[in-house]
Formats: C-alpha cells, structure tokens, sequence
C-alpha cells in the first residue's frame, strides 16, 4: 500500500529501555490511513510497549513518534481526545450498566459517537442496562470495544483484542473488526494469533526482540519464505501399482502407502495443482478431497527467528 505524507502513524528509530534492558530496539514503520496494520509477535516482543508510546500512556527512550500529526509524549491530550484505545484487560465497576458506561467514557471527550447506534451496532443494546458483573466474556469484550469508540476515533488501537476468549467470541470480534476495516477506519493491531493478522491487517510487522525482522502485507511476507506450498490429493480409488505423477520444477511427490493419498510440495502450487488434478483424469480416478497448504505468517518467523510465535 501507498504510504501517505500525511500518515496517520510515523515512527522512525523507536526506542525504549529499562534499565540496562532494551525492549524496543530500532523501529521503524508507518501506518496509511484506513489501513489495518498488525503488530504480530510473541509475548514479550515489544508490540505493547510501542502501542503504549504511541498512545501517550509511555514515553520512548529515543526516536520520533508522530501520531496523526501529535508527538504522543507532548501533545497528549490533544490525542487522546481524537483516539481509541481497546486494551488487552478492562475492567469496570460490577454495579455499573452498560448505558452508564458509555455514557461516562463518552463524557471525557470533546465529541462522542450515538451511543445508541454504538450499541446497536455491537450488538450491546439488549444489554444497555445490564450491570457489567453479569456480561458474558464476549460481551464484556465487545463494551470495551464500544467504550474505545465512544469518541468517534479518527484512529483505533486494538492491544490483543481476543486473548483469552473462546473460538466463537473470537470470530465475533474479527468480525466487528472486518465491519471497521470496510468503513475505512484506521486501525493498529496487535496479536500474536496467526490467522488473526491474515484475516484482517492490510499489512503486518512481525516483531521479536524489539525489532521488526519482516513487514508487508501477509502475502508478501509468506513469499519470504523458503517453504513450499502442500498439495494433499485424496483418491476415491488406490493409484495403480507403477504409476507416479511426473515431478516437475522443483515439485516433490509421494503416495501413502494404501496409494489413496498423494502429497506434493512445490514452489509454484497453483500450476502444480492444475498438472496433478489433470493427471489423475488422466488415469481415470475419482478424487475425495483437495488441500492446499500456503506457508503461513509463522512459518515465515519460524524460518526467521527457529522459534514459534507463541513461544
């Protein structure tokens, strides 16, 4: 994507000690307006702590920082009157309503969102005047959400938005994430769920050590990597004793041993599927099932790294 010169996020050279420890080491990106970008990266990386400088909540040891147009360690409240913030926990009083929430989050700024239509749109207005004790983990998820919107944000900041839920409220949030993506908000993320960051960043900075070792969109990034592609081909029928589809550049393939399983890996996956799938017509076999298998964001900091990305 294009960056902007007016881009709503600029950092260059960020750094951030403690002590004599180093927790963001030299980074540099910037974010274009209505994008998503991912911060993707084990724990203790470095993504919160540059989320938390860029938000005014942590000042930077060195670089410059400038978010839409504010140095966050000067112009603070001047930013955070124009930002919203999702942090990885929140909690509120357990005798507070939903509605009452919102209203107060919503009178700390200058201007502020319906709140009505915000809560509609979270799927939180049958619950407006429930107390916050009694809201599911999804739905209490979701008011943080509606709580970091209440200011009608020019820009959202999302630290680990789905930790610790379940798969279902998880996909809840992605797609109320998605619903901001396609109004144009800009957006920062950060995760360390690898389908995450596939599913919703425009384009992603994989971060460990305090450094970004890679940034792209996720097709660029997985392109990075020396892994093949997988190409799983399930027969209806055993492939005749004596018969193996030719190998061609690069490809390699194998049969199980019931011959009902063929296996390839190939650099150029879509030109060896088409040449697979036509060479079992060729023998006359009904197929079962097709998987294709891309190299993924973590086997990209795999290759990078030789750890995991939830080590």
């Amino acid at each position: 994507m294009a960056q902007s010169q007016v881009a709503p996020i600029k950092v260059c050279g960020l750094r951030k000690s403690y002590g004599d420890f180093e927790a963001v080491r030299g980074i540099d990106f910037e974010v274009a307006e209505g994008e998503v970008f991912g911060l993707l990266g084990p724990n203790g990386a470095g993504k919160t702590t540059t989320v938390e400088i860029l938000e005014g909540l942590r000042t930077r040891t060195a670089g410059d920082v400038s978010v839409l147009g504010c140095d966050p360690a000067v112009q603070v409240r001047a930013l955070k009157d124009r930002i919203g913030v999702c942090l990885q926990a929140t909690n509120l009083p357990e005798k507070i309503t939903v509605r009452e929430a919102v209203n107060l989050f919503a009178a700390f700024y200058s201007r502020a969102a319906d709140t009505a239509q915000l809560l509609e749109r979270l799927q939180l207005w049958q619950k407006r005047d429930e107390y916050y004790v009694h809201l599911s983990g999804g739905q209490k998820q979701r008011l943080a959400l509606a709580l970091s919107m209440v200011n009608d944000p020019q820009l959202l900041f999302l630290d680990e938005p789905t930790t610790g839920l379940d798969p279902q409220v998880r996909l809840e949030i992605h797609s109320l994430i998605q619903q901001l993506k396609n109004s144009g908000c800009t957006v920062l993320l950060t995760t360390h769920y690898i389908e995450e960051a596939e599913k919703l960043c425009d384009r992603v900075a994989i971060v460990d050590g305090g450094k970004i070792i890679a940034i792209g969109t996720p097709r660029e990034i997985q392109s990075k990597t020396v892994g093949d592609s997988l190409i799983e081909m399930r027969c209806e029928t055993p492939v005749p004793q004596g018969v193996m589809p030719p190998a061609a550049g690069g490809q390699r393939i194998s049969l199980s041993q019931d011959r009902m399983m063929l296996t390839a890996t190939s650099a150029h996956p879509t030109r060896t599927l088409v040449e697979l799938v036509k060479w079992v017509d060729q023998q006359g076999i009904e197929l079962a099932d097709i998987h294709l298998k891309r190299p993924t964001l973590e086997d990209v900091f795999i290759e990078l790294t030789g750890k995991s990305l939830r080590d």
